[in-house]
């Protein structure tokens, strides 16, 4: 042992990586932590008999309180006894942590699940959860921060794993302040990967060549652990000499196999004792626990540099490869809101349906993605159990939450079907805040509208109005559209009744269409009364409200999205691609056996250096509907990877709102894909700020993050805005959660801190993914519709104000058929 210093310490936190479907089934998974925690507590009374006394000082971390659940949960009333006096010994401790987690889950989730370990903690009469740590992840939204904050955890161990990822701040193995949105302050040891210390050789039984690299590599038993040891911690400790490390300690974690889910091992505290023994008095090693670690820290004379801002996950880019299920846990998400405002106590909904509804919610946000070997081996009966079952939380949840928010609406007077029901429609607007938006009426397809031979009519049962409307055939039969304006909270009735109504129609002397129905070209004259009459104006070029004029070219696509109160081009005139053009990648692997390595070198890329990149190029238009309210019109393009794909626009007529309908039928291809939609709507002019919303806090990507964190994409909430003195722009993206902000192009990727102040790239929803060599789905194939809605105005003036709007385009209102 060779080392400047007079004296090292090493403190190492012993634990399992909690990842749930990576190595087995997640059922499996679950059984092993339970048992993990068993032994544990076993090792821990060990340690303080005869029976081991080489094991004494043994410290156990519990990395996510979902396991503790679990143990619980099947616990006898002894080992539950033996665990909280563990605790409460020392010998074992929680972390606030539930789950390591994408950022796909809300705050309010977040808010609850980093409660529970605090709860537990004070139910037993055990001293606060004060710490947390994660492990794989490599990052969090700011309002993971927040939630933390709250729940009155003070420290985060951060351990990163970089493969396509990257640690924050540019340094690992330093601690530094996160302060939260409402300025809390986190402190956060910025730590090495979570088994540095079987690379450093401190286990046994199982040490690797994963971040620490030798002339001859280390994975499973070495064949003379100490000398391995001995090697390498040495050169980690002269390392950080050479890089200025301010302490004369650091922290390095360890697992008890050599793979994530590990069991506890007292061997571990075998050699700690065996090495302290031998080289104790120039380094000495000790197991401890979070708490313990981050009060030495905090007592340290060393100055601890403060930060503010969001954290992105580089990891959670996983959520586009089951881009479907993303879509209906953002739904059931959604919907479970709307469930806690209409029923806050559970009353009708029932508290353990709604329990059951948010625990399959964050099984589906763990950050784990598929069997890991879900890219070599897409056949694998493994590959194929484990990606229905992680599918399965986000139909589960789906299930639980409409089931609970049926209970909830027949409390409302939802009249369940039955002969002769009445005509009647309750429309509800869940918020505390105002909302202006679609409510939806159905009627049953085949004998209701038999009802109204005549027409009908919708009207306001309290005003007595009668309310405009438009009818389309859907899937669900009938659909009656109103525009609503409800203010915080209220409801209101309608009723559908008949009415006397005609539909002929007389040709126009001024307006330019041909007998073939097709209007191409602009009417020369204009005569007021003809124009109303018309309502949208739709050509083969473009579609006009008194709000915007959209055109399109053959081709290129969308190429002008004209507000026509201000005169001002909303589309980035820099922009590589037309709005809501598809873009496609695909990185060719060459050949089967190349499938997971051809990803694996992409790094932080996302696609090779190889990549192929095509647009979409529009090929056909068609109007669909153009009735009083809105008007719709087909745009269809081709493009390589995708037999089928489609733009819907509803351009609204009395407000600046379209909302956009995305649909494609995406091949079955097992090379390394990318989709991308463009919404260039971002860029370009030097007074706009591009905002996003993130569980917890809005933030400018770019602008407010945590130096050394990522800038190519984010995983938001509910949508975006783009802010500009007396304009402002939103877009809600109920389905798609990933944001492309960085350029497309192969090449040098940057963090924060080491862009061009000012430079600003166009905006993408990255829709679509199978990058990944491991754990992602290998192949995209199959039928999607992916929905935004673009609004603007004066009244958009701050990204709260956006992401209200957001919550409620895409929630809607809750409307039913009523008594």
């Amino acid at each position: 042992m060779k080392s400047n210093k007079k004296h090292w310490k090493i403190y190492v936190i012993h634990h399992s990586h909690t990842d749930i479907g990576y190595t087995e089934r997640q059922e499996k998974i679950e059984q092993y932590h339970v048992d993990f925690i068993r032994q544990a507590i076993a090792i821990c009374n060990n340690s303080r008999t005869d029976a081991h006394p080489e094991w004494e000082g043994y410290k156990w971390t519990c990395e996510t309180f979902w396991a503790v659940e679990k143990f619980l949960e099947q616990a006898t009333e002894e080992e539950q006894e033996q665990f909280v006096a563990a605790l409460r010994r020392g010998d074992i401790e929680l972390s606030g942590t539930y789950l390591n987690m994408t950022e796909l889950i809300n705050y309010d989730l977040l808010r609850g699940m980093l409660s529970r370990a605090g709860a537990f903690a004070e139910q037993h009469g055990l001293p606060a959860v004060r710490s947390a740590m994660t492990a794989d992840i490599n990052g969090y939204s700011w309002g993971y921060a927040q939630a933390m904050a709250d729940a009155g955890i003070e420290h985060l161990l951060s351990c990163v794993h970089t493969h396509h990822g990257m640690f924050a701040v540019g340094r690992k193995q330093i601690p530094f302040y996160w302060e939260t949105p409402k300025g809390q302050r986190l402190l956060v040891w910025n730590g090495e990967h979570y088994m540095m210390g079987n690379d450093l050789g401190l286990n046994p039984d199982g040490a690797l060549s994963y971040t620490i690299k030798d002339e001859t590599p280390v994975w499973g038993i070495p064949d003379d652990y100490m000398k391995l040891a001995e090697t390498r911690i040495s050169r980690y400790l002269n390392q950080l000499e050479a890089e200025n490390y301010p302490y004369p300690f650091l922290l390095v974690n360890v697992m008890g196999l050599l793979r994530d889910n590990a069991a506890p091992n007292g061997r571990v505290m075998s050699f700690i004792k065996e090495w302290n023994a031998k080289h104790g008095e120039r380094v000495e090693i000790e197991m401890t626990t979070l708490n313990r670690y981050f009060d030495l820290v905090k007592r340290q004379d060393v100055p601890i540099p403060v930060y503010r801002g969001d954290w992105p996950d580089w990891w959670s880019d996983g959520v586009a490869s089951t881009a479907i299920h993303t879509q209906i846990f953002r739904n059931a998400q959604r919907m479970l809101g709307a469930v806690n405002r209409l029923d806050p106590q559970h009353a009708f909904a029932g508290e353990a349906a709604v329990r059951d509804a948010e625990q399959q919610l964050m099984m589906y946000a763990e950050h784990t993605w598929g069997y890991h070997s879900s890219v070599r081996e897409p056949w694998h009966l493994m590959v194929q159990e484990l990606g229905l079952r992680k599918e399965a939380y986000a139909a589960n949840a789906s299930r639980a939450v409409h089931t609970a928010l049926d209970r909830v609406l027949v409390e409302w007077g939802d009249a369940l079907l039955r002969p002769n029901r009445a005509f009647t429609y309750k429309v509800i607007n869940s918020f505390d805040y105002a909302v202006r938006t679609l409510a939806h009426f159905y009627m049953e397809d085949q004998w209701e509208p038999s009802y109204f031979k005549d027409g009908l009519e919708i009207v306001d049962t309290e005003t007595g109005s009668i309310i405009p409307h438009q009818l389309e055939a859907v899937s669900r039969g009938n659909q009656f559209a109103i525009m609503i304006e409800l203010q915080p909270n209220e409801e209101r009735v309608y009723e559908i009744r008949p009415a006397v109504q005609s539909d002929s129609r007389t040709t126009s002397s001024t307006r330019l269409r041909g007998n073939d129905g097709i209007h191409d070209i602009p009417n020369l004259v204009h005569l007021g009364d003809e124009e109303k009459a018309a309502k949208l104006r739709i050509s083969e070029n473009a579609i006009e409200s008194p709000f915007v004029r959209i055109a399109w070219r053959a081709g290129a696509g969308i190429v002008s999205w004209l507000d026509k109160e201000t005169g001002k081009e909303l589309i980035d005139p820099g922009s590589a691609h037309a709005a809501f053009t598809p873009v496609y990648e695909v990185t060719p692997a060459g050949k089967m056996q190349q499938m997971a390595n051809v990803r694996r070198i992409m790094g932080r890329n996302r696609k090779g250096m190889n990549v192929e990149r095509t647009a979409g190029e529009l090929i056909g238009v068609r109007e669909v509907t153009n009735g009083p309210i809105y008007g719709i019109v087909e745009l269809t393009y081709q493009l390589k990877g995708l037999s089928y794909f489609s733009l819907f626009l509803k351009v609204f007529r009395t407000q600046p709102r379209v909302e956009v309908s995305v649909r494609m039928h995406k091949d079955s291809v097992w090379d390394p894909e990318n989709v991308y939609i463009s919404l260039p709507f971002a860029g370009g002019r030097d007074d706009s700020e591009l905002w996003f919303e993130k569980a917890g806090a809005h933030i400018r990507p770019g602008v407010d993050q945590l130096p050394g964190t990522g800038l190519d994409f984010y995983c938001i909430q509910e949508g975006l805005s783009v802010l500009s003195p007396g304009l402002g722009l939103l877009i809600a993206t109920p389905d798609t959660p990933l944001m492309q902000t960085g350029t497309l192009a192969y090449g040098e990727r940057q963090v924060h801190g080491q862009q061009e102040a000012g430079v600003k790239h166009p905006l993408y929803a990255w829709v679509l993914t199978n990058y990944w060599e491991t754990n992602f789905k290998a192949t995209l194939g199959g039928f999607y519709e992916f929905r935004y809605t673009v609004e603007w105005g004066s009244h958009i003036d701050s990204a709260e104000k956006a992401a209200q709007i957001c919550h409620s385009l895409n929630l809607e209102t809750i409307s039913f058929r009523s008594k």
